[in-house]
């Protein structure tokens, strides 16, 4: 059995996805980490319509709510309606404090919203503490 973290990143922005990864990569765990910049590759993932990705179920995801085509809202929902993903753990890390939102995604079962800091260093905090919570500190589903 694979020991890996598969870690399902959904976001649009560079700078972002590159700091995500670089935190994880100082991780002591070890992560697999997939990548999809807007909301239609994230809903296609899950269905597993695309050829081209070898499907691996996330342990975790981390959801931008501003992506393009279909939005965090929308794939957040895709993933909790799904008998198959709904008890993936999917954390909702955006820029937006609108408390619309929020309340949305904790009323389409968001594990938990995280605003995204704007330091360098802080948003480098962020995915440590992310990681020593989700990843260490709760028990995650087991793998099947």
């Amino acid at each position: 059995m694979d020991n890996k973290i598969n870690i399902l990143l959904v976001e649009d922005n560079e700078g972002d996805i590159l700091l995500t990864m670089d935190a994880f990569e100082e991780s002591s765990l070890q992560t697999n980490i997939v990548v999809l910049k807007n909301g239609k590759e994230a809903i296609d993932y899950f269905s597993n319509k695309d050829p081209k990705e070898s499907f691996v179920k996330p342990d975790l995801v981390l959801l931008d709510i501003n992506i393009p085509i279909f939005n965090g809202h929308d794939v957040l929902s895709y993933i909790k309606e799904s008998t198959l993903y709904k008890d993936t753990p999917v954390i909702i890390l955006s820029t937006s404090s609108n408390e619309t939102d929020i309340r949305k995604a904790y009323l389409n079962y968001a594990n938990c919203y995280i605003i995204k800091p704007i330091e360098f260093e802080d948003f480098l905090s962020t995915i440590s503490k992310i990681e020593d919570f989700w990843l260490s500190l709760c028990k995650l589903p087991t793998k099947i």
